[in-house]
């Protein structure tokens, strides 16, 4: 692992130069905003008296690292018009309010745009800003259950398998909310007007399974769990256990690959096998049945440095030591905290860990005076670290 020290403040990426307004939320909201500080932006978290409903530790929270933080009570007279003193002057603004919230709070769009033309809106829901769920609460479960995508996976005869809050939350929301303010702000800086950006999960997830659907509508692809190439129906797509209770992952899909898996697990006369459905329980059975024969780092030695598309099962605290990963630096750490690396990399401006999570109200001062705010942002005091 590496271990960045780079000092506080906007950073160098990409985005050096681009200030964000983050209005606090849990889950895809923050991590979108992570995503645009690691890439070097001036990312403003305005967090709310007391911290969310739902959260850990503003110590621990890494979504809220290379930001800065800064507290405003949004249901005080004075609160719309310090956010608004900050759209003015930012480039972006991410929310993450239910439908038609941030306007009753007099921070919505319209008001914004009001101060700043060019302010590029970005809204974060499950739902979406309009349809007959949009006024519902949900969460990542739910989101990811009506696309699909949730009922892709698992074993057929067991219950879909909660892939945490990485597919909804993060994939299918985050990324695209990220990818659609930069889209915006590429256009506003074009021609100098700004827009609104409505970033659903449903939709982000729906999208995401653009692949599969068009696998489907081709008939190479069955309507139903494990019964396909990428859901664990096929015997060389997936996960066995092994003789100390963990797990190998194998994708050896190409025949050149399972040629070369077949030969290292010793099953070459499951070479017909390949493309043989009627064969693929007798193969389950004898590759399960080898894997369990030996441990986990026995498997990974067999394995090592082939082309047999193997791979170990790791734990979270395991993934940072492997050596590869250690090789690249894909993780770091910052103050104490072991964290995955900003990501993607880029050869002229490369961004790091710059500070660690923004504890709220904890920078008032330094972005009323870097953003040239007419009056402190806030009078709540900053809570101590510990």
């Amino acid at each position: 692992m590496t271990t960045a020290g780079t000092p506080a403040g906007p950073g160098t990426g990409p985005l050096r130069g681009v200030r964000v307004v983050e209005l606090a939320g849990i889950g895809p909201g923050p991590f979108a905003g992570m995503l645009l500080a690691d890439l070097g932006a001036d990312v403003v978290r305005v967090d709310r008296p007391g911290g969310p409903g739902l959260g850990i530790d503003p110590a621990y929270d890494v979504t809220n690292r290379n930001k800065r933080s800064i507290v405003i009570d949004l249901k005080a007279p004075d609160g719309p018009a310090r956010v608004l003193d900050l759209a003015e002057r930012a480039d972006i603004l991410l929310e993450g309010y239910r439908p038609g919230v941030a306007e009753r709070l007099g921070v919505g769009p319209e008001d914004c745009h009001a101060r700043n033309a060019r302010l590029v809106y970005g809204r974060m829901t499950g739902w979406g800003q309009d349809g007959p769920l949009a006024d519902r609460a949900g969460h990542d479960v739910a989101y990811i259950a009506l696309t699909g995508t949730l009922g892709m996976t698992g074993r057929p005869d067991e219950p879909p398998v909660f892939p945490a809050n990485l597919l909804g939350d993060y994939a299918g929301g985050s990324l695209y909310l990220v990818v659609g303010v930069l889209a915006a702000l590429h256009h506003a800086r074009a021609t100098g007007s700004g827009q609104v950006v409505d970033a659903a999960i449903v939709d982000g997830t729906a999208h995401l399974s653009a692949m599969i659907h068009g696998m489907l509508a081709a008939g190479g692809w069955q309507d139903r769990r494990g019964a396909n190439l990428l859901d664990g129906g096929c015997p060389y797509y997936g996960t066995y256990e092994t003789a100390d209770g963990q797990y190998m992952a194998v994708g050896a899909l190409e025949g050149r690959f399972y040629a070369e898996f077949l030969r290292l697990i010793g099953l070459d006369d499951l070479a017909s096998a390949h493309h043989d459905l009627t064969r693929w329980d007798e193969l389950r059975e004898r590759v399960a049945a080898r894997f369990k024969s030996r441990t986990r780092d026995e498997w990974t030695a067999v394995f090592e440095g082939t082309d047999a598309c193997v791979a170990p099962v790791l734990s979270l605290r395991e993934a940072p030591h492997h050596p590869h990963l250690a090789a690249r630096g894909t993780f770091t750490e910052h103050a104490g905290l072991t964290q995955p690396a900003p990501a993607p990399r880029f050869s002229a401006t490369p961004t790091s860990v710059r500070t660690g999570p923004a504890l709220p109200g904890a920078d008032t001062e330094a972005v009323a005076r870097d953003w040239g705010t007419r009056a402190p942002l806030n009078d709540v005091p900053a809570p101590d670290a510990d």
